[in-house]
């Protein structure tokens, strides 16, 4: 664990596909309140939003260009919607139309190329998290400042059937969400004193007419995430770290590989942190400067 810092602020932004877009509305809502962070610490969509942000700054201007980043996500079919088709493929071997290089280009094209390392991002830092199965644990990216940026970003959002696992000496690396998609242990580790959480699964509807295979896998991976950030709240507590969390799905009925509603929820996302920011009471998270 690291040393921790006076007053370090890290931002956790979890995984959830097209939902990330709430995170954007949510960010600028935080930056108006004037809350700066020193670190970010993403999975999955979070580390594409937290690596944009650390490349960028924090900053209306850089808040401005990832809204345009969006639009421009989507239009360019990043998580296509016949999945099936995709894991047919899969099992198949085939690599035909594989959209882990379409990801990988829109990254590109966004300033997140094939030469940046952690090093070059320090204002704020970013810490990336993907998952090995083979262990069962999330893996932090960044702490090693040498580290490749994109590479780690391609691990932290390879979500099967779209994107495949990365085998990688006796690791077997996925998506970071499946074992910590709001990392704030991570965090924790890393330093933080105080935390702000932006988490895109919360709250999520599980219809009672979702029944069958589909129902069973929405309320396993429900379950399983709710567990896994049930018991990180409960350390950040049981360290004294406090944290100004955000559940920005609340019932959201829009499927997270459909990048269609990418307004509609940069909107909704600025709602809802305004109002969670407005309810807060807890001065030692309203700070507005770093100490």
């Amino acid at each position: 664990m690291v040393k921790a810092v006076d007053n370090q602020l890290a931002f956790v932004l979890s995984g959830g596909g097209s939902r990330g877009a709430l995170q954007v509305g949510a960010l600028r809502a935080i930056f108006e309140r004037g809350l700066r962070p020193d670190f970010l610490i993403g999975t999955s969509i979070g580390s594409v939003n937290g690596a944009f942000l650390a490349l960028n700054g924090f900053s209306e201007a850089s808040l401005d260009r990832l809204v345009v980043s969006w639009q421009n996500a989507s239009t360019g079919d990043l998580l296509p919607k016949n999945y099936v088709r995709l894991a047919l493929q899969a099992m198949l071997g085939s690599t035909a139309n594989n959209p882990a290089h379409r990801l990988r280009d829109f990254l590109i094209a966004h300033g997140l190329t094939p030469e940046l390392r952690f090093a070059d991002l320090h204002d704020p830092r970013l810490y990336v998290v993907s998952a090995d199965l083979n262990r069962g644990k999330p893996v932090l990216h960044g702490v090693e400042g040498e580290e490749n940026v994109l590479d780690a970003l391609l691990l932290s959002t390879a979500l099967p059937p779209w994107f495949m696992p990365v085998k990688k000496q006796d690791a077997y690396l996925v998506d970071g969400g499946m074992v910590s998609n709001l990392p704030i242990e991570l965090a924790i580790r890393m330093g933080a004193t105080r935390i702000v959480a932006l988490d895109l699964m919360d709250s999520r509807e599980l219809s009672a007419d979702r029944n069958g295979f589909t129902g069973f896998l929405d309320r396993l991976t429900y379950a399983v995430e709710r567990r896994y950030t049930d018991l990180e709240m409960e350390l950040a507590q049981a360290r004294g770290v406090p944290i100004l969390y955000m559940g920005l799905s609340e019932n959201l009925h829009i499927p997270f590989w459909e990048f269609d509603h990418t307004g509609e929820l940069i909107e909704r996302g600025y709602e809802i942190a305004r109002r969670v920011l407005d309810d807060q009471q807890d001065e030692r998270l309203l700070k507005l400067t770093r100490e």
